[in-house]
């Protein structure tokens, strides 16, 4: 499983020109499951993202988490993330999860971040989605489990 987390002030994903999903203040999770992910602890994975020191205090140190600044989650999926771009000049996806299961892997991560965090919003998985965003920093994470 790979995230790429980027802190934002704002962002929202669109389907067809309708928001599907929004937040203001939080974090955007751009979401990739890979054929040789096994069995990532999603759990696991919800707890630490909500729980990392990416927000600063008064003096500008990292010091307060998501769950402490009561900011939202935006999850979206982006199977490109798994992209190889090593050989030729079209990047290859055979390392991303069959669409099926990377849907149902996709719902149980949300699943497993609304247990430990609200609000959290989400894109629509297999949707030609148009992201928009106001990165805080900016601040950019990659995380893989």
């Amino acid at each position: 499983m790979r995230v790429l987390l980027q802190r934002v002030s704002s962002a929202s994903v669109s389907v067809d020109g309708r928001v599907v999903g929004a937040i203001d203040r939080g974090v955007l999770l751009l979401t990739g499951f890979g054929v040789a992910d096994g069995n990532a602890d999603l759990h696991r994975a919800a707890q630490r993202i909500v729980n990392l020191r990416i927000f600063a205090d008064h003096r500008g140190k990292l010091q307060h988490t998501l769950g402490e600044t009561g900011g939202g989650i935006l999850a979206v999926p982006q199977f490109t993330l798994y992209a190889r771009t090593d050989r030729g000049r079209r990047p290859d996806f055979t390392g991303a999860l069959a669409p099926d299961a990377a849907a149902r892997r996709f719902d149980e991560f949300v699943e497993a971040l609304r247990r430990v965090h609200d609000p959290v919003r989400t894109g629509t998985f297999g949707a030609d989605m148009s992201v928009s965003l106001v990165n805080d920093g900016p601040f950019t994470l990659s995380l893989e489990w």
